[in-house]
């Protein structure tokens, strides 16, 4: 594959005829040596990355003389449903997508020393981490393009790479062990920042592990104001080069500094969020932008569960949004927690440590089913009335009874945070907007 990158020349993003003049011409000279293909691309959740778009347009070039399949990193998540694929990747047949199995589909391909883990994490994690990856990428394929967007993540710091191999299509090993090492370590030391330990890993792994496999990358880099998704940057390659110029892209595009915030309302579009495992993202995203002793509303009306599958929606009822410190106690003494460390590294990353409240505004669970997981409560409709998504705008908001508000339409594009609090562990320093 030809590498190639994009960047966008109006604040409209990215043309889908320029997109696809690049696309054609990255495949176009190595098309006749291409009999099979594999496409890694993201699930719904990730539907404003622009991976649908790209994907189907390499589908297109590829053609009818090369059978491709679509692979979707779920990691976790549910399986997309075919209403959901064909609304983010059009054309494509139903029958070309994999759904990855984190428990059943993956296999060993080597293992990250406890001394490299214990080096990257300054001490704080010493266990050696299996690095586990779904078989198809195994099969005998000519092209591995991974496709995904590059944004703030809390667990790695910025989304993308080879996250989407090793979590997105990983096991319990390297999913479990990747979360439990970026909850030790910290979100605020990791969100919006490339080079965290997590990425350290990966990168390890995939220097030792993946060197063998014909792995591209196409990483996109977009915003979604009014919901409306807008590609700003592509770039594709098979050298970490390419992830830096996105990393830097992603920065100024998705990190927005705020002063500190005492209300944050935060919005969960239904047909995205429908767990707290994916809805705390408006947590994660928000946690450097609140004051101390400030309050986080979620306004949540597809929430139905707490995990995305049965295990974990049931470790989550049992141990709740606890706080860093008792989790890791929990952790300790119960081999439930202990066997699923990224439940209690979401169970981390999900509390406001008693800094700041969370109140999560929900119409398909109950005042008890929310409280037993110690968020605060409040009916979707009454909060609603008040914090009108309809009539809010992305951020300063003043209410008709005086009370400012800092509002966000949709936690997974970026990253807010007060800059003194994200600079505070003395971390890199990347562009970003003010």
């Amino acid at each position: 594959m030809k590498e190639f990158f994009l960047t966008d020349q109006n604040s409209e993003g990215i043309s889908n005829s320029r997109l696809s003049e690049a696309v054609n011409a990255s495949v176009s000279g190595s098309r006749k040596d291409i009999k099979r293909a594999l496409l890694i691309v993201p699930d719904f959740t990730r539907f404003h990355s622009n991976a649908g778009r790209i994907a189907n347009l390499y589908y297109h070039a590829l053609g009818n003389t090369v059978q491709t399949d679509l692979l979707a990193a779920l990691g976790t998540h549910a399986a997309m449903t075919p209403d959901e694929r064909a609304a983010m990747y059009g054309d494509i047949p139903n029958d070309r997508f994999i759904m990855h199995d984190w428990r059943g589909d993956v296999k060993r391909i080597g293992r990250v020393p406890a001394e490299f883990v214990s080096e990257v994490s300054e001490g704080l994690v010493n266990t050696a981490i299996d690095v586990e990856v779904n078989k198809r990428l195994y099969a005998g394929y000519d092209l591995i393009l991974s496709i995904g967007q590059v944004v703030p993540h809390e667990v790695v710091g910025m989304a993308n790479h080879s996250k989407n191999i090793f979590v997105g299509c990983g096991g319990p090993s390297m999913i479990n062990s990747s979360h439990m090492l970026g909850a030790f370590v910290g979100l605020e030391r990791i969100m919006g920042k490339d080079h965290s330990a997590v990425r350290k890993v990966f990168d390890y792994a995939a220097e030792n592990f993946l060197a063998g496999l014909p792995i591209a990358y196409v990483l996109s880099v977009t915003t979604a104001p009014g919901g409306k998704t807008r590609t700003h940057g592509v770039y594709a390659g098979t050298g970490r080069e390419w992830f830096e110029r996105a990393v830097a892209h992603a920065q100024a595009a998705n990190i927005t500094f705020v002063r500190p915030l005492p209300k944050v309302v935060v919005y969960l579009d239904p047909n995205e969020f429908k767990s707290t495992w994916l809805g705390n993202k408006s947590i994660y995203r928000t946690r450097m932008a609140i004051a101390d002793g400030g309050e986080l509303i979620v306004l949540a009306p597809g929430v139905d569960k707490f995990g995305e599958d049965n295990a974990i929606d049931s470790l989550i009822r049992k141990y709740g949004y606890a706080g860093r410190e008792e989790i890791i106690r929990l952790v300790g003494k119960h081999e439930d927690l202990r066997g699923n460390l990224s439940a209690a590294a979401h169970l981390i990353h999900g509390s406001g440590d008693g800094r700041f409240t969370i109140t999560y505004c929900t119409q398909h669970l109950r005042k008890d089913e929310v409280e037993g997981v110690k968020f605060q409560y409040t009916p979707y409709a009454e909060a609603a009335a008040k914090y009108a998504p309809d009539a809010l705008k992305d951020g300063f908001n003043t209410l008709a009874d005086g009370e400012e508000i800092y509002y966000i339409s949709n936690p997974a594009l970026g990253l807010w945070a007060d800059k003194s609090r994200f600079y505070a562990e003395g971390s890199e320093r990347g562009t970003a907007r003010h």
